[in-house]
Protein backbone atom coordinates (compact mmCIF):
# COMPACT_ATOMS: atom_id res chain seq x y z
CA UNK A 1 0.00 0.00 0.00
CA UNK A 2 1.55 3.40 -1.22
CA UNK A 3 0.58 6.55 -0.38
CA UNK A 4 1.82 9.73 -2.91
CA UNK A 5 1.82 13.42 -2.86
CA UNK A 6 3.34 15.99 -5.02
CA UNK A 7 4.21 19.15 -3.30
CA UNK A 8 5.40 22.14 -6.38
CA UNK A 9 8.24 19.98 -7.69
CA UNK A 10 8.89 17.94 -4.59
CA UNK A 11 7.15 14.09 -5.53
CA UNK A 12 7.03 11.97 -2.20
CA UNK A 13 5.90 8.35 -2.16
CA UNK A 14 5.44 6.82 1.30
CA UNK A 15 5.29 3.04 1.22
CA UNK A 16 3.73 1.31 4.18
CA UNK A 17 6.99 -0.89 4.29
CA UNK A 18 9.05 2.06 5.81
CA UNK A 19 10.31 3.36 2.46
CA UNK A 20 10.28 6.63 1.49
CA UNK A 21 11.56 8.02 -1.86
CA UNK A 22 11.48 11.86 -2.54
CA UNK A 23 12.23 12.28 -6.17
CA UNK A 24 15.30 9.65 -7.70
CA UNK A 25 16.11 9.60 -3.66
CA UNK A 26 14.74 6.32 -1.71
CA UNK A 27 15.65 5.78 2.33
CA UNK A 28 13.92 4.45 5.36
CA UNK A 29 11.80 6.50 6.74
CA UNK A 30 12.79 5.71 10.43
CA UNK A 31 16.12 6.97 9.13
CA UNK A 32 15.30 10.20 8.59
CA UNK A 33 13.09 10.44 11.85
CA UNK A 34 15.55 8.84 14.05
CA UNK A 35 17.90 11.73 12.40
CA UNK A 36 15.35 14.67 13.08
CA UNK A 37 15.29 13.32 17.08
CA UNK A 38 19.09 12.81 17.38
CA UNK A 39 19.78 16.39 16.52
CA UNK A 40 16.87 18.02 18.08
CA UNK A 41 17.42 15.70 21.63
CA UNK A 42 21.31 16.26 21.51
CA UNK A 43 22.05 19.61 19.31
CA UNK A 44 24.79 17.98 17.42
CA UNK A 45 25.79 15.91 13.99
CA UNK A 46 27.99 13.90 16.78
CA UNK A 47 24.88 12.72 19.13
CA UNK A 48 22.95 11.42 15.38
CA UNK A 49 26.24 9.61 15.21
CA UNK A 50 25.95 8.16 18.10
CA UNK A 51 22.58 6.87 18.29
CA UNK A 52 22.93 5.70 14.71
CA UNK A 53 25.97 4.08 15.66
CA UNK A 54 27.76 5.36 12.89
CA UNK A 55 31.24 7.53 12.44
CA UNK A 56 30.70 11.54 12.10
CA UNK A 57 31.61 11.62 8.38
CA UNK A 58 28.69 8.72 7.52
CA UNK A 59 26.11 10.94 9.63
CA UNK A 60 26.78 13.89 7.79
CA UNK A 61 27.28 12.86 4.80
CA UNK A 62 24.29 10.69 5.28
CA UNK A 63 22.54 14.50 6.01
CA UNK A 64 23.62 16.36 2.86
CA UNK A 65 21.89 13.05 1.36
CA UNK A 66 18.72 13.92 2.82
CA UNK A 67 18.59 17.72 2.23
CA UNK A 68 20.06 17.58 -1.65
CA UNK A 69 16.73 15.36 -2.40
CA UNK A 70 14.55 17.53 -0.21
CA UNK A 71 16.24 20.26 -1.28
CA UNK A 72 15.94 21.98 1.87
CA UNK A 73 18.52 22.64 4.84
CA UNK A 74 17.59 20.18 7.66
CA UNK A 75 20.19 21.27 10.07
CA UNK A 76 22.46 24.63 11.11
CA UNK A 77 25.59 24.70 12.81
CA UNK A 78 25.82 27.57 15.33
CA UNK A 79 28.99 28.73 16.62
CA UNK A 80 29.99 27.22 20.00
CA UNK A 81 26.43 25.76 20.80
CA UNK A 82 26.50 22.95 17.99
CA UNK A 83 23.87 22.23 15.35
CA UNK A 84 20.04 22.80 15.53
CA UNK A 85 17.39 22.09 13.19
CA UNK A 86 15.99 24.39 10.86
CA UNK A 87 12.26 25.59 10.35
CA UNK A 88 11.67 23.19 8.02
CA UNK A 89 13.69 20.59 9.56
CA UNK A 90 11.83 21.29 12.94
CA UNK A 91 8.41 21.33 10.56
CA UNK A 92 9.19 18.10 9.38
CA UNK A 93 9.90 16.57 12.43
CA UNK A 94 6.91 17.36 13.97
CA UNK A 95 4.82 16.02 10.91
CA UNK A 96 6.40 12.95 11.13
CA UNK A 97 5.69 12.71 15.32
CA UNK A 98 1.87 13.35 14.40
CA UNK A 99 1.96 10.61 11.83
CA UNK A 100 3.85 8.24 14.05
CA UNK A 101 0.73 9.68 17.02
CA UNK A 102 -1.88 8.46 13.92
CA UNK A 103 -0.63 5.24 13.36
CA UNK A 104 -0.10 3.82 17.04
CA UNK A 105 -3.40 4.86 17.20
CA UNK A 106 -4.97 2.72 14.49
CA UNK A 107 -2.35 0.04 15.27
CA UNK A 108 -3.85 -0.11 18.81
CA UNK A 109 -7.78 -0.56 17.61
CA UNK A 110 -6.37 -3.27 14.95
CA UNK A 111 -4.38 -4.83 18.02
CA UNK A 112 -8.09 -5.11 19.61
CA UNK A 113 -10.03 -6.32 17.15
CA UNK A 114 -7.61 -9.48 16.46
CA UNK A 115 -7.54 -9.91 19.71
CA UNK A 116 -11.57 -9.86 20.13
CA UNK A 117 -11.79 -11.85 17.21
CA UNK A 118 -9.42 -14.28 18.24
CA UNK A 119 -11.05 -14.38 21.53
CA UNK A 120 -14.47 -14.87 19.88
CA UNK A 121 -12.96 -17.69 17.45
CA UNK A 122 -11.09 -19.68 20.10
CA UNK A 123 -14.37 -19.93 22.47
CA UNK A 124 -16.54 -20.87 19.93
CA UNK A 125 -18.78 -17.54 20.88
CA UNK A 126 -19.02 -15.81 17.28
CA UNK A 127 -22.37 -14.90 17.70
CA UNK A 128 -22.97 -13.49 21.01
CA UNK A 129 -22.16 -9.87 21.41
CA UNK A 130 -20.14 -9.44 24.60
CA UNK A 131 -21.00 -6.37 27.33
CA UNK A 132 -18.82 -6.02 29.94
CA UNK A 133 -20.70 -3.55 32.35
CA UNK A 134 -20.57 -1.83 35.49
CA UNK A 135 -23.83 -2.91 37.15
CA UNK A 136 -26.93 -1.55 36.81
CA UNK A 137 -30.81 -2.32 37.82
CA UNK A 138 -32.23 -1.38 34.29
CA UNK A 139 -29.69 -2.95 32.39
CA UNK A 140 -30.09 -6.53 34.30
CA UNK A 141 -33.75 -6.22 33.60
CA UNK A 142 -33.19 -5.88 29.75
CA UNK A 143 -31.41 -9.00 29.04
CA UNK A 144 -34.20 -10.46 30.39
CA UNK A 145 -36.87 -8.92 27.94
CA UNK A 146 -34.07 -8.32 24.74
CA UNK A 147 -36.38 -10.08 21.79
CA UNK A 148 -34.54 -13.06 20.84
CA UNK A 149 -35.03 -12.56 16.97
CA UNK A 150 -32.23 -9.48 17.65
CA UNK A 151 -29.52 -11.23 18.55
CA UNK A 152 -27.48 -12.59 21.58
CA UNK A 153 -25.76 -10.95 24.30
CA UNK A 154 -23.58 -11.93 26.83
CA UNK A 155 -22.59 -9.73 30.02
CA UNK A 156 -20.34 -9.40 32.45
CA UNK A 157 -20.80 -7.89 35.39
CA UNK A 158 -17.69 -5.88 37.02
CA UNK A 159 -16.79 -1.95 37.84
CA UNK A 160 -16.69 0.34 35.47
CA UNK A 161 -12.57 0.68 35.18
CA UNK A 162 -12.73 -2.88 34.33
CA UNK A 163 -15.19 -2.69 31.60
CA UNK A 164 -13.75 0.17 30.13
CA UNK A 165 -10.23 -1.46 30.27
CA UNK A 166 -11.61 -4.82 29.30
CA UNK A 167 -13.19 -2.85 25.94
CA UNK A 168 -9.44 -1.15 25.22
CA UNK A 169 -8.00 -4.49 25.82
CA UNK A 170 -10.31 -6.17 22.79
CA UNK A 171 -11.96 -8.54 25.34
CA UNK A 172 -15.39 -6.75 24.97
CA UNK A 173 -17.71 -4.98 22.34
CA UNK A 174 -18.87 -2.75 24.59
CA UNK A 175 -18.36 -1.13 28.03
CA UNK A 176 -20.98 0.06 30.17
CA UNK A 177 -20.02 2.53 32.83
CA UNK A 178 -20.45 5.88 34.53
CA UNK A 179 -17.70 8.26 35.94
CA UNK A 180 -20.38 10.45 38.15
CA UNK A 181 -20.44 13.91 37.76
CA UNK A 182 -17.42 13.60 35.36
CA UNK A 183 -17.99 12.74 31.21
CA UNK A 184 -15.88 10.88 29.68
CA UNK A 185 -12.85 13.22 28.81
CA UNK A 186 -13.14 14.99 32.34
CA UNK A 187 -12.42 11.76 34.21
CA UNK A 188 -9.22 9.56 34.53
CA UNK A 189 -7.69 6.79 32.81
CA UNK A 190 -9.01 4.66 31.62
CA UNK A 191 -12.31 6.42 30.85
CA UNK A 192 -10.60 9.25 29.19
CA UNK A 193 -9.08 6.46 26.62
CA UNK A 194 -12.98 6.32 25.00
CA UNK A 195 -12.08 9.00 22.51
CA UNK A 196 -12.62 9.25 18.53
CA UNK A 197 -9.08 9.12 18.25
CA UNK A 198 -8.84 5.54 19.62
CA UNK A 199 -11.72 4.70 17.29
CA UNK A 200 -14.50 3.97 20.10
CA UNK A 201 -17.21 5.98 21.23
CA UNK A 202 -19.30 6.38 24.24
CA UNK A 203 -23.11 6.59 23.93
CA UNK A 204 -25.40 8.51 26.39
CA UNK A 205 -27.63 6.21 27.12
CA UNK A 206 -29.72 7.48 29.99
CA UNK A 207 -28.89 9.39 33.34
CA UNK A 208 -29.69 7.80 36.68
CA UNK A 209 -29.96 9.34 40.57
CA UNK A 210 -27.58 8.33 42.69
CA UNK A 211 -27.60 9.16 46.66
CA UNK A 212 -26.87 7.39 50.28
CA UNK A 213 -29.41 4.57 50.40
CA UNK A 214 -30.45 4.47 54.36
CA UNK A 215 -32.58 2.01 56.85
CA UNK A 216 -36.33 3.26 56.36
CA UNK A 217 -37.16 6.46 58.60
CA UNK A 218 -33.47 7.18 58.25
CA UNK A 219 -33.04 6.29 62.06
CA UNK A 220 -29.97 8.06 62.45
CA UNK A 221 -30.96 11.07 61.19
CA UNK A 222 -28.14 11.09 58.22
CA UNK A 223 -28.74 14.44 55.92
CA UNK A 224 -25.06 15.32 54.59
CA UNK A 225 -21.40 13.26 54.36
CA UNK A 226 -20.48 14.51 57.33
CA UNK A 227 -22.81 12.40 59.08
CA UNK A 228 -21.30 9.08 57.99
CA UNK A 229 -18.42 9.64 60.50
CA UNK A 230 -20.73 9.70 63.35
CA UNK A 231 -20.36 7.29 65.86
CA UNK A 232 -22.24 3.75 65.30
CA UNK A 233 -22.81 4.62 61.43
CA UNK A 234 -21.91 1.55 59.74
CA UNK A 235 -21.06 3.08 55.91
CA UNK A 236 -21.23 -0.13 53.16
CA UNK A 237 -19.05 0.55 50.28
CA UNK A 238 -18.87 -0.42 46.56
CA UNK A 239 -15.55 -2.33 45.14
CA UNK A 240 -12.41 -0.01 44.11
CA UNK A 241 -12.67 0.81 40.59
CA UNK A 242 -16.44 0.71 40.49
CA UNK A 243 -17.73 4.35 39.23
CA UNK A 244 -19.95 4.20 42.47
CA UNK A 245 -16.90 3.98 44.59
CA UNK A 246 -14.86 6.52 42.54
CA UNK A 247 -17.90 9.08 42.54
CA UNK A 248 -17.62 8.43 46.52
CA UNK A 249 -13.98 8.97 46.87
CA UNK A 250 -14.61 12.42 45.02
CA UNK A 251 -17.16 13.47 47.09
CA UNK A 252 -15.09 13.38 50.16
CA UNK A 253 -12.20 15.03 48.74
CA UNK A 254 -14.25 17.99 47.99
CA UNK A 255 -15.68 17.81 51.90
CA UNK A 256 -12.21 17.18 53.36
CA UNK A 257 -13.42 14.07 54.64
CA UNK A 258 -10.35 11.30 55.02
CA UNK A 259 -11.83 7.23 54.46
CA UNK A 260 -10.47 6.50 57.67
CA UNK A 261 -13.10 8.29 59.51
CA UNK A 262 -15.76 6.47 57.95
CA UNK A 263 -16.32 3.20 59.86
CA UNK A 264 -16.93 0.41 57.19
CA UNK A 265 -15.26 2.20 54.20
CA UNK A 266 -13.33 -1.24 53.97
CA UNK A 267 -16.25 -3.25 53.54
CA UNK A 268 -17.07 -3.19 50.06
CA UNK A 269 -20.08 -4.78 47.64
CA UNK A 270 -20.26 -5.57 44.17
CA UNK A 271 -23.86 -3.80 42.78
CA UNK A 272 -26.17 -1.60 44.01
CA UNK A 273 -28.49 -4.40 44.74
CA UNK A 274 -25.91 -5.99 47.29
CA UNK A 275 -25.36 -2.67 49.01
CA UNK A 276 -28.90 -2.33 49.18
CA UNK A 277 -29.48 -5.73 50.80
CA UNK A 278 -26.90 -4.78 53.25
CA UNK A 279 -29.11 -2.02 54.52
CA UNK A 280 -32.19 -3.62 54.21
CA UNK A 281 -31.24 -6.89 56.76
CA UNK A 282 -29.81 -4.06 59.34
CA UNK A 283 -25.94 -5.27 58.61
CA UNK A 284 -25.64 -1.80 57.22
CA UNK A 285 -26.82 1.79 58.18
CA UNK A 286 -25.42 3.51 54.90
CA UNK A 287 -24.40 3.25 51.02
CA UNK A 288 -24.38 5.25 48.11
CA UNK A 289 -26.11 3.49 45.36
CA UNK A 290 -29.30 3.72 42.80
CA UNK A 291 -32.27 4.87 44.00
CA UNK A 292 -33.65 2.07 42.03
CA UNK A 293 -32.10 -0.55 44.31
CA UNK A 294 -33.41 1.96 47.39
CA UNK A 295 -37.25 1.71 46.22
CA UNK A 296 -36.56 -1.91 45.55
CA UNK A 297 -36.10 -2.67 48.74
CA UNK A 298 -38.33 -0.21 50.46
CA UNK A 299 -34.96 1.74 51.74
CA UNK A 300 -35.24 5.62 52.44
CA UNK A 301 -33.33 7.59 49.64
CA UNK A 302 -31.18 10.65 49.43
CA UNK A 303 -30.20 12.14 46.30
CA UNK A 304 -26.54 13.33 45.77
CA UNK A 305 -27.01 14.24 42.08
CA UNK A 306 -27.91 12.39 38.59
CA UNK A 307 -24.93 10.69 36.42
CA UNK A 308 -24.63 9.92 33.10
CA UNK A 309 -24.38 5.96 31.86
CA UNK A 310 -22.84 5.22 28.72
CA UNK A 311 -22.37 2.18 26.38
CA UNK A 312 -18.81 2.30 24.89
CA UNK A 313 -18.05 0.65 21.65
CA UNK A 314 -16.05 0.69 18.24
CA UNK A 315 -17.05 3.59 16.44
CA UNK A 316 -17.64 0.85 13.54
CA UNK A 317 -19.42 -1.41 15.54
CA UNK A 318 -22.20 -2.35 13.31
CA UNK A 319 -25.01 -4.95 15.60
CA UNK A 320 -28.57 -5.05 14.94
CA UNK A 321 -28.85 -6.81 18.50
CA UNK A 322 -26.56 -3.60 20.20
CA UNK A 323 -28.82 -1.28 18.40
CA UNK A 324 -31.88 -2.89 19.94
CA UNK A 325 -30.51 -3.19 23.54
CA UNK A 326 -30.16 0.79 23.18
CA UNK A 327 -33.42 1.56 22.12
CA UNK A 328 -35.15 -0.58 24.88
CA UNK A 329 -32.94 0.70 27.30
CA UNK A 330 -33.75 4.37 26.59
CA UNK A 331 -37.71 3.46 26.11
CA UNK A 332 -37.20 2.38 29.80
CA UNK A 333 -35.08 4.74 31.39
CA UNK A 334 -38.10 7.36 30.20
CA UNK A 335 -40.66 5.99 32.23
CA UNK A 336 -38.80 4.22 35.78
CA UNK A 337 -37.99 5.95 38.45
CA UNK A 338 -34.64 6.83 39.16
CA UNK A 339 -33.54 7.65 35.49
CA UNK A 340 -34.27 9.77 32.71
CA UNK A 341 -32.81 10.55 29.04
CA UNK A 342 -30.45 12.64 28.73
CA UNK A 343 -31.34 16.21 28.72
CA UNK A 344 -35.02 15.72 29.85
CA UNK A 345 -34.12 18.07 33.12
CA UNK A 346 -33.80 20.97 29.98
CA UNK A 347 -30.03 20.76 29.74
CA UNK A 348 -28.55 18.45 27.25
CA UNK A 349 -25.45 16.92 28.61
Amino acid sequence: MNSSAGIGSLAIDLKLGGTMRIGSTAFPVSDLIVMLDAIQQTGSIKGFAETLGMSYRAAWNRLQTYEAAIGQPLVRKTQGQGSELTEFGTTLADAFESAVAGLDASLERETRAIAYRLRRLLTGRVGALALAASHDPLLIALLHDLPSEHGEIEMSVMGSSAAVRLLLAGGADVAGFHCGALSPDQAEAPFSGVNEKAGLVAHLVFEREQGLLLAPGNPLGIRTLGDLTKKGVRYVNRQPGSGTRLWFDRMLAEAGLSPARIHGYEVEEFTHQAVAAMIACGAGDVGLGARAAAERLGLDFLSVGWEAYYLASSRSLAAPVFDAFMALARARAAGMSGYRLPGSDGVQI
